[in-house]
């Protein structure tokens, strides 16, 4: 499943309530997007602004999307050639192998074997940020049904505070479906999600592509950067790396540092003094 918001006049767009339709999705093998390797649709419309294509069966691999769409009732179609898909998705990752090759330079497709090496140094990468986040950076997935509204709140249905649902974490709305008592299915997303973060893409993206470029035979791998050997051979000279805050350095664990869940433990209240001493003399009567 793919979810698209669909732009239109430099901003977001709902079609739906014009009379619009989002119509289809076609996937194409290049940037330059003339060959047509699978295509879906009619999207369906999960929330406002926000639409589901079931994508077609394609083999892994980055593609270079078309979504057309009419933006009100007799308008003209109008395509949309912004998007870009790395599948397969829901592999419960916060980038792909093939954003990690581009950063090593790495010419796609990928082979399988690049695929797997990527995919664990992925892991291994967003399994340091979720032990310094002390939290996942992959939401769950939770549908509760039979849900009513807050009424007066009609017009938020996306906004988790309109719903009777309270959990002690981070929440959105992914999707609602009115059912025929008047009632909605809502699916929740609960907990942080990372991928939708860029700091927390970017850092699992670049260290990925820095473990596998000096790991002896990695996808890319390079080892240290020389920059100068002598005549003779018996000197080399390596580039240094850019020190932390300047252009061009690896993110820190500490750029992630707002997000990272804070623990709070209650102080232990004094014991209340009996009545007639307590402040709360009133509540004895």
């Amino acid at each position: 499943m793919f979810d698209y918001k669909p732009t239109y006049g430099g901003a977001f767009y709902d079609p739906e309530p014009a009379g619009g339709q989002v119509t289809s999705l076609s996937l194409h093998d290049g940037p330059d997007r003339t060959t047509v390797v699978g295509a879906t649709g009619p999207a369906t419309r999960l929330r406002a602004g926000v639409y589901r294509f079931a994508l077609p069966d394609v083999p892994p691999g980055r593609y270079w999307a078309t979504v057309s769409f009419t933006p009100s009732q007799g308008a003209q179609p109008v395509k949309d050639a912004s998007v870009r898909l790395d599948l397969p998705l829901g592999l419960g990752l916060v980038t792909s192998p093939e954003a990690v090759a581009k950063e090593l330079g790495v010419p796609l497709p990928l082979t399988p074997e690049q695929r797997d090496d990527l995919l664990t140094a992925i892991r291994k990468a967003q399994a340091d940020v979720v032990g310094y986040l002390g939290q996942p950076v992959i939401p769950q997935l939770a549908t509760r049904t039979g849900l009513t509204p807050q009424w007066g709140r009609d017009n938020s249905l996306e906004d988790v505070e309109a719903w009777p649902f309270d959990v002690d974490d981070l929440v959105q709305v992914c999707a609602y479906r009115p059912r025929e008592d008047g009632t909605y299915d809502v699916d929740f997303l609960i907990g942080f999600d990372g991928a939708a973060n860029d700091a927390v893409v970017r850092y699992v993206t670049t260290h990925a592509a820095e473990s596998e470029r000096n790991r002896p035979g990695g996808v890319g791998a390079q080892g240290r950067r020389v920059s100068s050997v002598s005549a003779e051979g018996q000197s080399i000279s390596y580039e240094s790396a850019p020190t932390a805050g300047q252009a061009g350095a690896l993110p820190t664990l500490d750029s992630l540092s707002r997000w990272k869940r804070r623990l709070f433990q209650p102080l232990n209240r004094p014991a209340r003094p009996p009545w007639p001493y307590s402040s709360s003399r009133g509540l004895h009567r």
